[in-house]
C-alpha cells in the first residue's frame, strides 16, 4: 500500500461519526480511501444518498492530524498495514459488513490459511477449561497441522489457547484492543513476544490508543469474523465469550461450545448457547473436525476423494463444484454465475441442493464454499 492510501486511511478512521460500516461504504462506492478526500465534493453524485453532514465531516481538519506521527510510527517499528482491499487481508473478515477498513499487523503467519479457528472463553477459567483448551489445541495440531488459531490475548482462556498453539506448532493470532506500542495485559508480553514469531500481534486501533472496554467488545467481531468457526471453551452466563458467540450467529459462522456441570456457573453460559441450539456440543478435537468435515480417510488421496465426489454430481452440480474448488476461499453467487453461465435462480437451488448433500457451505454476504 502507498503512502497515500495509507494516510487516507489512517484519516478516514479518526473522523468523528464514520465507523467501520460506513467506511468500508465509502472505500467500496469510491474505490479508494485517497480518491473519498480528493472527489469530497462529488460524493453526493456518486452516493445520492449520502448525508451532506458526512461530506462535511471528511473535511474536518482532524482527519489528518498526527498522520505524519502515526506514519513515522509504522515505519520504524516494521508493522505492516493492510487495507480492506489488500490481498493479504483476512478474507472472511472482508466478508463482514463491519469489517475495518485498515488492520495494523506485526507477525510472520498467514492470515488467510485453510482453516482458522477462534478459541474464546471465561477470564476466570478453571482447570477444567485450562486441560479442555490445551487437550483441544494438542489435538487439533495433531490432525490439522495447517490450522491457524486466533484469540484476544486476554487472561484466562485466551491466554491458554494462545499458549496451547505454541507449545503445540500451530501459528496464533493475537487480535488486540488496542494500538501495538503496547501489550494488555502486561503479564502475557512474553507470549505476545513469541506470538511474533510464530504467529503474529493483530489490531484496527493505532497506536497510542487505550485498551479501554469499548474496544475490547469491538475486537471482539474481528476474532469472530477472521475464523471458520468459533470455539467457546469455557464461559459464564455473561461475558465477552457469550458476546462473541452472537457475533459469530450474526455472521452465519459456525459457534461450538465444551459443556460443563449442570451446576457450574463457569460453563453456565457454554449450557446455555448448546441447550438454545446456538453452539453446537463438541467434546474434542475429533468432534469438531468432523462437524467442520475437514477429516480425510486414511489412505485416500484429496484427488480421489474430489473424484468421487464429483462423479455423484450432475454435469452442472460438477461446475459448480469445480468452480469452489478453485476457490478455497469462497465466492459469491454473482461471481458463481459469471463463471459456471448457469442462471442465478437455478444457480441457488442447486447451491441450496449441495448444502443439503454436505458438499457446499454457505457464508457471509452470499458466499458460498466447499467443503472439504
Amino acid at each position: 500500500m502507498d503512502r497515500k492510501e495509507l494516510s487516507a486511511l489512517l484519516a478516514l478512521r479518526q473522523i468523528p461519526g464514520i465507523g467501520s460500516i460506513t467506511a468500508k461504504r465509502l472505500v467500496e462506492s469510491v474505490g479508494c480511501a485517497s480518491a473519498i478526500f480528493e472527489r469530497r465534493t462529488e460524493l453526493p453524485l456518486i452516493i445520492p444518498h449520502i448525508q451532506p453532514s458526512l461530506v462535511s465531516a471528511l473535511g474536518h481538519p482532524i482527519a489528518f492530524q498526527h498522520i505524519e506521527k502515526e506514519l513515522e510510527f509504522i515505519e520504524k517499528h516494521n508493522i505492516t498495514c493492510i487495507g480492506y482491499h489488500d490481498e493479504n487481508y483476512p478474507s472472511r473478515l472482508r466478508e463482514c459488513d463491519d469489517a475495518p477498513v485498515l488492520l495494523f499487523y506485526k507477525g510472520n503467519a498467514i492470515l488467510n490459511p485453510r482453516k482458522v479457528v477462534s478459541i474464546v472463553g471465561t477470564r476466570k477459567c478453571t482447570d477444567y477449561g485450562r486441560d479442555m483448551c490445551e487437550r483441544f489445541v494438542r489435538d487439533l495440531a495433531s490432525q490439522c497441522p495447517d490450522t491457524l488459531i486466533v484469540s484476544g490475548l486476554a487472561y484466562g482462556i485466551d491466554v491458554c489457547a494462545h499458549r496451547a498453539a505454541l507449545k503445540y506448532g500451530l501459528p496464533t493470532i493475537g487480535v488486540v484492543a488496542h494500538g501495538l506500542d503496547r501489550i494488555y495485559p502486561y503479564a502475557h508480553r512474553h507470549t505476545a513476544t513469541e506470538m511474533v514469531h510464530c504467529g503474529g500481534l493483530l489490531t484496527e486501533y493505532t497506536s497510542s490508543t487505550e485498551p479501554e472496554r469499548q474496544n475490547f467488545l469491538q475486537r471482539n467481531r474481528i476474532v469472530a469474523g477472521m475464523a471458520d468457526a468459533t470455539i467457546i471453551v469455557e464461559s459464564g452466563d455473561k461475558g465477552g465469550a457469550i458476546v462473541t458467540a452472537a457475533i459469530v450467529s450474526s455472521y452465519g459462522r459456525d459457534c461450538y461450545a465444551f459443556p460443563g456441570r449442570a451446576d457450574d456457573s463457569s460453563s453456565a453460559g457454554c449450557n446455555r448457547l448448546i441447550r438454545q441450539n446456538r453452539a453446537g456440543l463438541i467434546t474434542s478435537a475429533e468432534d469438531f473436525i468432523e462437524a467442520m468435515s475437514w477429516d480425510i480417510p486414511q489412505g485416500k488421496s484429496k484427488e480421489a476423494i474430489q473424484g468421487s465426489l464429483f462423479t455423484d454430481l450432475s454435469p452442472e452440480e460438477a461446475l459448480i463444484a469445480h468452480s469452489l474448488e478453485n476457490n478455497p476461499d469462497g465466492l459469491n453467487i454473482n461471481t458463481l454465475v459469471a463463471q459456471t453461465g448457469i442462471p442465478v435462480n437455478k444457480l441457488s437451488a442447486q447451491l441450496f441442493e449441495l448444502e443439503l448433500r454436505g458438499i457446499v457451505r454457505p457464508l457471509a454476504g452470499g458466499c458460498y464454499r466447499i467443503i472439504r
